[in-house]
């Protein structure tokens, strides 16, 4: 985020777990009237980023929980300034022992999918408080995760050190808003911040009355930084817009030695599986899934499942296929562009599948493994299957993992159908696009 602009707004982040000697009373709000307690509250998963979220901004989403009958629309569209909506978490792991258990994972480091869960929950207030208009006899908008642009984890995450995420809105369009989030943390060494990892989210507004789109308050960039984000991020909308609805690309002659090339090895699995490759495996044999039906627990205000704890569980699917598959601790990388296709309600039975979509040996320190996870919402008493998600990840191996076990390798992965080979060559071509945006930028 841009260091010239107007400080951010921190909120701490505590633990969950409330001590058996704390006899604290209850909640109150800003005019000291009593209110509920945060657990009692509908349409909220429980975090602790979710529940300090909520203490923040208490006035804003209870108001979204019971708006005003027959309210109006919102009639004037105001214009911020992105520090307005800049908001700041921070997690006091070197004090706060029990809020530091909570987000520690096997190797006393943060655990990435909790962070997925708290980087949506952080940019869906921030596009709230970007568009409340303060007027309490309107009826606020329906604001819901439309997609995820590419976050790659730049150095490992401490749990041992306090953690900051720092976010505000950086693009404005008719309905959509995209927010930047940046994830800061020292070292050890070292008291400077710096960032661990970057994320953008892209939200679109409804009408909460009739579903439909609907504006949503100007965005003014002030500084340099700001108005430069604001030109990358409409650059990124009109890419999106060009690629959005159209058809599944036909492979030209080209790259028909492409596909051949990859069907060629998985023929020989089976068919003369003898003779096949040790050095590779057939892909659907790198498969794993779980299952679940979406509990009224993890809805967000809006009563649809929260979208961060479908990317939790997607994360936690795909670690778990990458350590199946290497033999050794994964090390996260990256996870690419995801869309939310469809919304996830409260009683829906969802299904993960993944597999190792393809694997990048050329450099024998630091092997890729690219693992796709497909989220399908399955109603059995329709007897329907849709896609509501598709997430791509990319893990390596630990170098102390490595180091334990002399002689690893990581295989080769191979199609047995053509549509494997083609999702492995749609994905690997995508990637190769935004590694070539990413050096022409």
């Amino acid at each position: 985020m841009d260091s010239n602009s107007s400080p951010s707004i921190t909120i701490p982040v505590v633990s969950t777990f409330a001590s058996p000697f704390d006899n604290s009373p209850s909640v109150k709000d800003a005019n000291s009237s009593v209110r509920k307690p945060l657990s009692l509250w509908p349409g909220m998963y429980h975090s602790p980023v979710t529940d300090a979220l909520w203490e923040a901004r208490s006035k804003i989403f209870e108001r979204m929980l019971d708006p005003p009958l027959d309210a109006p629309p919102q009639s004037e569209l105001l214009t911020k300034t992105p520090s307005q909506s800049r908001t700041s978490i921070l997690y006091n792991f070197s004090s706060d022992y029990i809020l530091r258990e909570q987000y520690r994972d096997s190797w006393n480091e943060v655990r990435i999918g909790k962070l997925l869960e708290d980087l949506d929950a952080l940019a869906g207030t921030i596009s709230v408080k970007h568009c409340s208009d303060d007027d309490f006899t309107t009826r606020p908008l329906l604001l819901v995760t439309a997609s995820v642009d590419k976050m790659v984890l730049k150095k490992p995450i401490s749990v041992d050190i306090n953690l900051k995420i720092e976010g505000a809105v950086i693009w404005v369009g008719r309905s959509s808003i995209e927010i930047q989030l940046e994830v800061t943390q020292s070292t050890k060494e070292c008291s400077d911040e710096s960032v661990a990892l970057t994320a953008n989210f892209i939200f679109v507004a409804r009408d909460s009355k009739t579903g439909k789109a609907a504006p949503v308050n100007r965005l003014s960039p002030e500084t340099d930084q700001e108005k430069l984000l604001f030109e990358e991020a409409e650059a990124r909308h009109k890419l999106r817009k060009m690629k959005r609805g159209g058809d599944r690309r036909e492979f030209e002659n080209g790259e028909v030695n492409r596909l051949e090339a990859l069907l060629a090895e998985g023929r020989i699995f089976c068919d003369m599986p003898a003779l096949a490759d040790r050095d590779s495996i057939l892909l659907r044999d790198t498969r794993l899934e779980n299952s679940l039906i979406c509990q009224p627990q993890q809805r967000n205000i809006h009563g649809r499942i929260f979208g961060g704890f479908l990317m939790h569980r997607a994360f936690e699917l795909a670690f778990s296929t990458a350590y199946v598959f290497a033999g050794m601790v994964p090390c996260f990388l990256e996870v690419d562009h995801v869309d939310f296709l469809r919304p996830v309600d409260v009683g829906d039975f969802l299904r993960f599948k993944s597999c190792v979509l393809y694997t990048e040996l050329e450099n024998p320190d630091q092997p890729l493994i690219n693992i796709e996870v497909v989220a399908h919402v399955t109603r059995p008493e329709l007897r329907s299957s849709e896609v509501s998600n598709t997430f791509y990840f990319t893990f390596s191996v630990r170098p102390e993992a490595k180091a334990m076990k002399n002689g690893y390798r990581i295989r080769n992965v191979v199609p047995a159908t053509e549509e494997e080979a083609r999702r492995i060559l749609e994905r690997m071509d995508a990637e190769t696009l935004q590694v070539d945006k990413g050096m022409t930028a």
